[in-house]
């Protein structure tokens, strides 16, 4: 099996500052505002990096997943990895895999053109793990979720050009992974820095310890980084955790690659 790393979803309590520290630090712009999102209590943003999307959404109103999710975690964080199918048979099949394994769907939207599966965190180690699949399947083009096709016009890489991984934390990453990658149908290896990983057709969803009393969930991702002393000089502006390899933004560690 082969998916495509098309999405990361962070949530925050506060829509406006988590979009102003992604866009001033990473050189990003927003390509879409998702109205559709309305009917899960939520608001949101998205930025393109490459070919993959950055979205923020934060509630609206209270007893929201999105709300309930910010109280776990402790603040704003890591909250969904969303990857694309190569086909409509490549869903299915994955589709059928998970009813199998019990892993429940938390929503699910089938469509002529696309379908939509987010499978619920509680089976998924505290992150959404969501499939979808285009009929169009091209990267460079349509993604729904993003409004279309309209995205590509604000696309910026002057800073970073690309999302390569997801970081997922957990007291026990090696089971984590494991199920991962079972739901996947997509064998693990092992990184030069010894943790597991899954391999996507673009990026990795790598397995790590949880270390910093958080719980599972998503911790960080990996940016592929084209100006890395305008990016860490923006993050030191705006008062953010900056290493020379690491800045933290909308509580998730964003690797410096």
């Amino acid at each position: 099996m082969s998916l495509t790393l098309r999405q990361i979803c962070l949530v925050a309590e506060k829509l406006q500052p988590a979009i102003e520290d992604l866009k001033t630090v990473l050189g990003l712009e927003v390509c879409f505002i998702d109205p559709g999102v309305e009917i899960f209590g939520l608001e949101n943003s998205l930025m393109p990096v490459g070919t993959n999307f950055i979205e923020v959404v934060a509630p609206v109103r209270d007893n929201t997943a999105g709300g309930r999710y910010l109280q776990r975690r402790g603040g704003n964080g890591g909250y969904m990895v969303i990857t694309q199918a190569q086909s409509a048979e490549a869903h299915a099949a994955l589709r059928a895999r998970v009813d199998r394994m019990g892993v429940r769907v938390a929503w699910e939207m089938p469509h002529d053109t696309v379908h939509y599966m987010q499978l619920h965190p509680a089976d998924t180690g505290g992150t959404f793990f969501q499939i979808d699949w285009d009929t169009e399947n091209e990267h460079q083009g349509q993604w729904v979720p993003a409004g279309g096709r309209a995205w590509r016009e604000f696309v910026r890489t002057d800073v970073v050009t690309a999302i390569t991984a997801a970081e997922i934390q957990s007291p026990d990453p090696e089971s984590l992974a494991r199920r991962w990658s079972a739901i996947a149908d997509i064998p693990l290896r092992t990184s030069a820095a010894g943790h597991l990983e899954m391999p996507l057709s673009n990026a990795v969803v790598r397995f790590v310890p949880e270390t910093d009393g958080r719980g599972e969930g998503l911790g960080g991702i990996d940016v592929k980084v084209a100006d890395r002393s305008r990016l860490l000089e923006a993050a030191r502006a705006r008062g953010l955790t900056a290493l020379d390899d690491q800045v933290t933004i909308c509580g998730t560690r964003f690797n410096l690659v």
